[in-house]
């Protein structure tokens, strides 16, 4: 018998490596992003084309390199930042592993234009398939600029597995944002298929923060910063009525480089308990700066999840360095000509900071946590990391196994099963805190939770609308504009085929402004924005939380929005038509996320409760 284990040709064995570097566009964004930023470079440039499936380019005014070294950095393992092993446990800069380059080389086509300030000439590079098929000088400016074309060309396979142009965008503006965020004193731009996206001067990082999340925040930002001897903190957090349904505006960043980190989310979470609704999240950008040699970034692929050496330490540091900030804001906030007028108003600061109130911060052992020294040796054990478990409890879901397939997913509609018995009469109903309905049956009677039974059948409504009949649009006198970030510019854009089929008529203007020219017949007039935008917020929500269609997820974020809310007073007609509304649709009892619509109560069980 013949010897059958070989070893793979190179090509292949980069394309293998390429699987765990380069999983889609955005992963390729991120390592020639983070190598700009590793040469030097104060001005750095994005280009996209095709959501990066045709082009990915950055260009750079690093300090460029020699022939040699652009020869040498597209061969695997090549890097300048390892020496010995030592130099892997101290770590500063943001790619380091020498496979970025070698990877994406092996799955694109591959052109490179790189100079040094002290050459007259630079080089210019073109591989293919892993492969040099040009080297030759050229006329350039200092710096490098590193085009990437046909991503996935020898490997259609993986191709098909991308997802659609504006999902694959969304990513790569995530990993822009992750980059651009961490180093406000870099200029960056974003353009994609020609139009500029991004625009970020150099700046503070206050204005940073307020160029890429929106200017919503210029005025709602509480700073954060404690100095240790063990790990400094920084950055800002928004103030608790920032909160939103969502996790976007999270952005944690150890040693300048993006992490992700349920365990030190759930100690800003913590720090936060009590100022915010359970189900909302606050927004934060916090930097933690350690020494390399407490942590370990080699632990993925992409370097975005990361171990500490006592996570324990660095979660008490987090929470309370974020107590200490919003405590200081409350008591003696600084002089900010951004200051909301509202804060002036507040008895912490009209009232004076008297001697008894000294005394007593000062005694506070929140107080001694940041004057004592050596305080990493001094963590309070009191601290209620006991319980950070129960942030993990996942939520029960309704089974879905039972419902049928509708493009090949499960969705909330089924056969409805009401019989006569069952069906109430709409003659005796009547509301309860202005959330329920009370109405009768042959067998007792139902206690309808009307938001929960008017998601049912908005779900319903739309559900037929997007498969059918567009649904009616009322047209706006006045047609209003709406401007969005950029984050959530490209993922509307993404969905207005289907919600201008669900009733809204959506025009974008350009600069992430869309012109809201009509909307749903049971959207009040003047209410169009916060709509869309309450809309997307749950849209986000959903897709964090559930793994369903982008249509399915639009249909449930639409119902839940427009439905109407507990709390309401509804007249006679309208509570009848709930109920009929309700029990006419094909699964009454629950909403499509598994929430009960109703609760019967039989005549019965009620006799027993009163010994008849």
């Amino acid at each position: 018998m013949p010897d059958i284990i070989q070893l793979l040709p190179d090509n292949i064995a980069n394309q293998i490596a390429a699987g765990e570097v380069i999983q889609r566009p955005a992963s390729a964004v991120k390592e020639l992003l983070e190598n700009a930023v590793d040469a030097g470079a104060d001005d750095i440039k994005l280009i996209v084309n095709d959501a990066g499936k045709a082009l990915i380019q950055v260009i750079d005014n690093g300090r460029g390199m020699s022939e040699t070294d652009a020869r040498m950095a597209f061969e695997r393992h090549a890097t300048s930042k390892i020496r010995n092993i030592e130099d892997l446990f101290k770590i500063r800069t943001m790619g380091f592993r020498g496979e970025a380059l070698a990877s994406i080389a092996a799955v694109g086509q591959v052109e490179l234009k790189s100079k040094r300030a002290e050459d007259e000439t630079g080089i210019f590079i073109e591989i293919e398939n892993s492969q040099v098929i040009k080297q030759e000088p050229v006329a350039v400016s200092t710096g490098t600029s590193i085009a990437m074309k046909n991503l996935f060309f020898n490997v259609p396979a993986r191709r098909n597995f991308l997802k659609s142009n504006a999902a694959e965008l969304r990513h790569i503006v995530d990993e822009f944002i992750r980059v651009a965020m961490s180093f406000p004193d870099i200029f960056f731009s974003f353009t994609s298929n020609g139009q500029q996206v991004f625009h970020l001067e150099k700046g503070s990082m206050k204005q940073r923060i307020v160029q890429i999340l929106g200017n919503s925040y210029a005025a709602k930002l509480v700073a954060v910063q404690e100095q240790t001897d063990y790990m400094n903190i920084y950055g800002f957090v928004g103030k608790p009525e920032t909160a939103k349904k969502t996790r976007g505006d999270q952005y944690f960043f150890v040693n300048n480089r993006f992490i992700k980190s349920a365990y030190l989310n759930h100690a800003v979470m913590n720090a936060f308990n009590e100022m915010i609704a359970k189900d909302s999240f606050p927004m934060y950008t916090l930097f933690i700066d350690l020494d390399p040699a407490q942590l370990d970034i080699n632990v993925h692929p992409t370097k975005q999840e990361i171990k500490f050496e006592d996570e324990k330490i660095v979660y008490a540091f987090v929470q309370s360095a974020i107590k200490h900030a919003l405590a200081q804001f409350s008591i003696s906030p600084t002089l900010d000509f951004e200051l909301d007028a509202s804060i002036q108003s507040l008895d912490a600061v009209s009232k004076p900071f008297t001697d008894d109130n000294k005394s007593s911060a000062i005694s506070s052992s929140l107080y001694n946590t940041f004057t004592k020294k050596n305080q990493s040796h001094f963590v309070d054990n009191k601290s209620e990391l006991r319980h950070w478990k129960d942030f993990y409890e996942p939520r029960e879901h309704v089974p879905v196994d039972r419902w049928p397939l509708v493009d090949g997913e499960a969705t909330g509609i089924r056969e409805n099963h009401i019989n006569n018995q069952q069906r109430p009469t709409t003659e005796n109903l009547f509301q309860l805190h202005n959330s329920y309905i009370a109405v009768q049956t042959e067998r007792g009677y139902y206690l309808v939770h009307q938001q929960n039974a008017h998601e049912r059948i908005l779900y319903e409504r739309f559900a037929l609308a997007i498969e059918g009949k567009p649904m009616a649009t009322q047209q706006s006198l006045f047609p209003a504009t709406i401007e969005l970030t950029t984050a959530d510019a490209v993922l509307l854009k993404d969905l207005l085929p289907d919600i201008n089929h669900l009733g809204y008529q959506l025009e974008p203007f350009g600069n992430n402004t869309f012109v809201i020219q009509g909307t749903p017949a049971d959207v009040n007039q003047g209410n169009e924005k916060t709509a869309i935008e309450k809309m997307l917020e749950q849209y986000k929500h959903f897709s964090n939380d559930l793994k369903f269609s982008k249509r399915e997820k639009l249909l449930r974020t639409l119902s839940l929005q427009q439905s109407v809310k507990a709390g309401i007073s509804l007249t006679e007609k309208e509570m009848k038509n709930l109920i009929n509304d309700l029990f006419n649709c094909s699964m009454p009892s629950s909403t499509a996320n598994g929430k009960p619509t109703y609760l019967e109560f039989k005549k019965e069980e009620l006799d027993k409760l009163f010994g008849r």
